[in-house]
Order: C-alpha cells, then structure tokens, then sequence
C-alpha cells in the first residue's frame, strides 16, 4: 500500500469531523468552496460523520484511491470502527448517482461569457440527469446577470460535443419503473425550452459527435458553429425512440424535405455539410476553434450584432471544404418527392417506384427501423411543423413516456448498446401491426402529468 503523508490524514479526519459543517451546507443548498473551514464547528455524532465522509467523497475532495487508503489507516479506522464500513462507504460512492456530477459539467465565467464544458469524454459527453441540473439554473442565473453577455457551450475530449443522452441508464430506469424516466425527459425538455427562448446569445461549439441530447442543447441556440470533425445525425428510430429534444420543432423546418429524410433513416452528415444543411450556423475550421472562443470571450459588453461579426469573420475565412457541395444536394429532388408522403408506407413505395441506388439504399436502412418508431416519428415531424417549440417538447414528452412503457425501445437500447447483436426484435414488426389506435395512444394526453414549461 502507498504510504500516505501523516498531513493528508490529519486534514482529511479534521474536515470529516465537522459534520455540523455538512448540515450548513446542505441547509443553506451549496456545495463547500475551497475558502470553507470547518475548525470552529464542534464535533457529532458517528451516523453525521458517515454522511459527511460519503457526501465529501461524492463531492470529489479527493479520489477514491487516497480516500480508501486514508480509511484503511489506522486513525481513520478508529473513526469509522471497521473495514467493512470502509467498504460500504466505497460501494456507496460508486453507486452513487451525483458522484462526480460537479465534474461531469464545467460551469465557467470567463471575461463577458459564461461558459458550460460538458466534461465526460469517455463516454462521448454523453447526458445525464445531474449534468442537466447543473446546466439549467446556472442557465437561468448567467441569462439574468447583466455582466454575462453570451453562453458558450462546448464539449471537453475533442471527439463529442455530444453524442447524446444517457439512454442506457434511461432504459434500466424504465424498466424498473423508477422516477428518474420521468424525471430526465421532462427536465431535459425544460432545459431545450430555457435554451429556445434564452435572452442572451448562446454559442454552441458542436464540434465532434453530435447526436440526440447534444442537438437539444445546441440547435435551438442562436449560433451552431460547425467544423470539419462535426458528426450530426438524429439516429433514434434504430433504438425503438423517436428524434426528440425539439426534433419535432427544427426537422421539419430544413430546407425540403430533409428534415424527414434525417429523422426516418438517422442519415449522418459530417463537416461542412452540417451548415450546408442549416443545423450549424456557420462553419469554422477547427484549428481555429480556440482562437475563435478567445475572442468571442474578449468582446467588451457585447450585443448580439458584435458576436454574429466574429463568427461571421471566422467563418469567411474557414478553408476546409470550402468548395465542397453538399453530400444530398443530387438527391434533393428525390428526398423531396419520396419523403413528401402523409404515411411512411407510402413513403417506402415511393422509394421503391424511384429505383435509384439511392432510394433502395435508403429503403434498406428504413426497412430496418422499429415500425412504431417510423410512424411515431413521421406524426412527430407533421405536426411539429406547425406548432411552437414549447408545443413540440409537450407532444415529446407524452411520446418519450408513452415509448419507456413499451417494448421497442428498451429492445432498440438492448441490441445496440448492450448485447450490441444489432438485431432487435421489434414488436409489433412490421408497419401494418402498428395500427392508428395504436399511433393515438402515444400523443395522448398526460392530464396533471403533461410537461409543464
């Protein structure tokens, strides 16, 4: 075993002492600052200082290894009496839902802006419930800060922006009936929504993987910038869902049909082709990324206007594939006149009667998808062309519950991200079975339970 300095136990046993310290804290709803001290506070009881050692390791104060060690020393042992509450203790932070969350989202004011870090990138930047938790109010305070100009959001790792939500903890948390199915759509909706109609102007730097989640937090901002390593896709009919987080609102508002073409098949654009296609906003060669943060932090009191200027100078001078057409711009004509259809199997006909390499090879993909998911999805968009963001997220939500009580998407989430056999077994599985007796039940109303925006 390391040996550990006398200093790091001594500090770590005076903070866990001060369990009085803990319940301030938690009374007055904010984490400890570095500027913290316990050393007036007197000393509690045994089950306060268990609390306390569990919250202060959850918080992150010191890693899992040194915290086990300095409970295995024997000072610390004295303190919590046995090996096997050391152990308890270890398992509970593991297990723990808010452990790392501080860490898992960056919150930063730097110069005139405010600027969010989704901070997971081992898993892609992937979503969560406390990352959204984080966000949102801290959303709300920087909109309403008069010394907060912009919001600029980004993702740590260079790979994601964000590939999207958490959905296989979703999934096991749907199956289990728990609370916390309910609970991340609906506060993920609140935050899309608090994004949509933000008062300050929001930047999103979707470089990298951006998919489901991650165009929720960054498609109804003001500004998307793109770069050559940006991957943009809304793949939810291949796992049993549907292209929520505001899909309903935007997708059907792209040029054409594509909207429903990206929503049906999960078609992946790269690079420029993300602005091309009026995801992004403007398009920036990533080696400028930095550069370009920099200087949208350095604006004194900014307007609106000032920041469009700088994005707007990047991305004229931007060089990668600056002469490149669009990846669809040939087969738009096609797109708009298969995907124009009321019914997705009118649309499949449609793609059948064309015959080009193009319509079979997306054929092939659609044939694929979970019927539910096809029809729920193609309802989604028609509808949602006419109707407000906050209209579309309230439809969302009555379809994201209505999907966590049925089978397709915890079959979709099962075959792609757990036993990863690609082969899911839809139910029902073909597009007659799902019937429009079916279709109604996932847009009808929750009543009380109906998101609340």
């Amino acid at each position: 075993m390391q040996r550990i300095k006398s200093k790091e136990v001594k500090t770590f046993l005076n903070i866990a002492s001060s369990c009085l310290f803990y319940t301030h804290l938690v009374g007055h709803q904010r984490q400890p600052a570095a500027t913290d001290t316990p050393k007036h506070l007197p000393k509690q009881n045994q089950g306060a200082l268990d609390s306390y050692a569990i919250y202060l390791l959850n918080l992150g104060h010191c890693s899992p290894q040194l915290s086990g060690q300095l409970l295995r020393s024997r000072n610390a042992q004295d303190r919590f009496n046995s090996f096997k509450r050391t152990n308890i203790i270890l398992q509970h932070l593991r297990r723990s839902m808010h452990m790392d969350a501080a860490g898992e989202v960056l919150l930063e004011r730097r110069g005139c802006a405010g600027v969010i870090t989704l901070n997971r990138p081992k898993f892609l930047n992937a979503l969560n419930l406390n990352m959204i938790r984080h966000i949102y109010p801290q959303l709300k305070n920087w909109e309403q800060d008069p010394e907060t100009f912009l919001i600029i959001i980004k993702g740590a790792g260079g790979k994601a922006f964000c590939s999207g939500g958490d959905i296989r903890v979703i999934s096991e948390a749907g199956r289990a009936n728990q609370k916390i199915a309910q609970d991340f759509f609906r506060e993920e909706y609140r935050l899309n929504n608090a994004i949509g109609s933000c008062q300050k102007p929001y930047v999103a730097l979707i470089h990298g993987i951006t998919m489901g989640g991650g165009v929720g937090v960054s498609v109804h901002g003001q500004f998307r910038v793109a770069t050559e390593k940006s991957l943009f896709a809304m793949p939810e009919t291949a796992i049993g869902l549907f292209p929520d987080v505001g899909g309903g609102y935007f997708l059907p508002r792209l040029q054409g049909k594509l909207g429903y073409f990206l929503a049906l098949t999960g078609f992946r654009l790269k690079g420029r082709d993300v602005y091309a296609a009026g995801i992004a906003t403007h398009f920036v060669d990533s080696e400028k990324l930095g550069m370009l943060e920099e200087d949208l932090i350095a604006l004194k009191s900014p307007s609106k206007e000032n920041i469009a200027d700088v994005l707007e100078a990047y991305h004229t001078k931007s060089k990668i594939d600056q002469d490149k057409s669009f990846i669809l711009e040939e087969h738009m004509d096609k797109i708009n006149s298969c995907f124009s259809a009321n019914t997705v199997e009118q649309i499949i006909e449609n793609l059948q009667q064309d015959g080009s390499s193009f319509a079979l090879e997306q054929l092939k993909v659609i044939n694929k998808m979970s019927p539910t998911s096809l029809k729920i999805t193609l309802r989604q968009l028609m509808e949602g062309s006419s109707k407000t963001l906050q209209e579309v997220l309230i439809m969302e939500y009555r379809l994201s519950q209505a999907c966590m009580g049925g089978h397709d998407f915890h079959e979709g989430v099962r075959a792609v991200l757990i036993d990863k056999d690609q082969s899911p077994k839809w139910k029902p599985a073909n597009l007659k079975e799902v019937t429009e007796e079916d279709l109604n039940s996932y847009f009808k109303s929750l009543a009380s339970n109906d998101l609340k925006l």
